[in-house]
C-alpha cells in the first residue's frame, strides 16, 4: 500500500466518528467482547491518570466512542481508545459505546501510532519509537509524519535524533529524571562525553539552563564531567553526607577534600553568571 494510499485509507477510516455521524453509527459493546490493539506501540499508561478518568466516566458515561474492527461473531478488537476502555473497566462499566470499523493490521498501526504521539502524557522516548516506526514500517518521510501529527518537520527531525542517546539517557527521559531539553543537549555531545554529562545533570539537579551553560563549558574544557571510576581509597560516609547537604542548599555539586587533620577544601561549582550570583547570595546571607 502506498503512503498516500494510507492517508486516504485513515481518513475514510476515521469518517462517521465526528458529532454528526454518531448517533447512527455508535452502538453499546460489552468489554469482554473487546480485545486490546495487538499493534499498540504505547506501554506505559499512567494509573493516577486512568483513574481520574474512570471517575470522570462514572459521573458523565463515556463521552467519546472508542473505534473497533469485528474479529468475530460478537468479538472485536480495538482500534483506538485503549485509555477509554482501561478507564471503563476500572470504572466497572459493562459497556462501552463503539463504531465498528473495517481496518487492516497496517491501518491499525498507523491509526494507533498517530493518536498516541498527539497525546500529551507521551514521553519524547516514545514519539521518537514512533515516528521511526513510521519511517521503517510505512516508508513516510519526516515531511509526511509531520503533516499526520500537525508537528513541525523540525520537531520531528529532532525528537528522532533522540534515539542516537546511549539506553542510560534514554531511560532517564522516560523515567522524567530528565527533560526533553537536557535530552537535547546530550545528543550534541560526543559518545564518549554523554554518559559523564549525564551523570553531571543528575548529581546536580541542573535546570535546562544551567545545563546548557555546563555543556558550552564541556566543549571548551573548561570544566570536567564526574567520571564513573571509583576512587579505590575508602571515602568517609560523613564527608560525603556533608557533601550531600550542601549541594541541596546551594544547587549545584559541592565537594569537600580534606587535607590534613581539620584542614581542608569545599568548592562549589557554578555554571552560569546567574548561578554565581544566587550562591554568593545564599554565602552572604549566612555572613
Amino acid at each position: 500500500m502506498s503512503k498516500h494510499g494510507l492517508g486516504k485509507g485513515l481518513n475514510a477510516l476515521l469518517a462517521g466518528t465526528q458529532a454528526e455521524d454518531v448517533a447512527r453509527n455508535v452502538r453499546e459493546l460489552r468489554l469482554d467482547s473487546i480485545t486490546p490493539n495487538p499493534f499498540q506501540p504505547r506501554l506505559h499508561f499512567d494509573e493516577d491518570s486512568l483513574r481520574e478518568l474512570a471517575g470522570s466516566i462514572r459521573e458523565n458515561g463515556v463521552l467519546q466512542p472508542v473505534l473497533v474492527r469485528r474479529r468475530g461473531p460478537d468479538q472485536y478488537e480495538l482500534i483506538v481508545g485503549e485509555r477509554r476502555l482501561r478507564a471503563s473497566r476500572m470504572a466497572g462499566l459493562r459497556t462501552i459505546p463503539a463504531i465498528v470499523r473495517e481496518c487492516s493490521d497496517r491501518d491499525m498501526l498507523l491509526v494507533a501510532l498517530i493518536e498516541n504521539v498527539q497525546r500529551e502524557d507521551v514521553n519524547p522516548v516514545e514519539q521518537a519509537h514512533a515516528y521511526c516506526r513510521m519511517q521503517e514500517e510505512f516508508g513516510l518521510t519526516q515531511e509526511d509524519i509531520a503533516r499526520r501529527v500537525g508537528r513541525s518537520r523540525s520537531a520531528i527531525a529532532n525528537t528522532l535524533r533522540l534515539l542516537a542517546l546511549p539506553e542510560l539517557a534514554l531511560d532517564a527521559l522516560q523515567a522524567g529524571r530528565i527533560t526533553e531539553g537536557h535530552a537535547r543537549l546530550l545528543v550534541t555531545l560526543e559518545p564518549e562525553m554523554q554518559a559523564n554529562a549525564l551523570e553531571a545533570f543528575l548529581a546536580r539537579q541542573m535546570s535546562v539552563r544551567e545545563a546548557e551553560a555546563f555543556v558550552k563549558s564541556l566543549r571548551r574544557g573548561e570544566v570536567t564531567a564526574p567520571m564513573r571510576a571509583t576512587d579505590p581509597t575508602p571515602r568517609d560516609p560523613n564527608l560525603s553526607a556533608l557533601e550531600d547537604s550542601l549541594s541541596v542548599a546551594f544547587g549545584t555539586r559541592v565537594s569537600v577534600e580534606p587535607i590534613t587533620r581539620g584542614r581542608g577544601t569545599i568548592r562549589i561549582e557554578f555554571y552560569s553568571d546567574e548561578q554565581l550570583e544566587g550562591i554568593v547570595e545564599r554565602l552572604l546571607d549566612r555572613g
